[in-house]
């Protein structure tokens, strides 16, 4: 069976980057809605996503940490 979310739309409803417990990390807090298979929108769910800051050459590269 197929996750509610699985190919439904979705819409961000607010977002904010706030630095991590290092300086080179940041945690993005997401507040979104998605659309379930039957249409209906499902507001106000929270995912934080963190990212670690990256410079190989001058070029700086945030990468996705797997959540815990």
């Amino acid at each position: 069976m197929a996750p509610a979310f699985a190919t439904a739309r979705f819409r961000i409803q607010a977002a904010i980057a706030r630095r991590g417990g290092r300086p080179d990390t940041a945690v993005v807090h997401l507040v979104w809605a998605g659309q379930d298979r039957g249409g209906t929108y499902t507001d106000l769910r929270i995912t934080d996503l963190s990212f670690t800051r990256t410079i190989k050459k001058g070029t700086v590269t945030w990468t996705p940490q797997p959540r815990t």
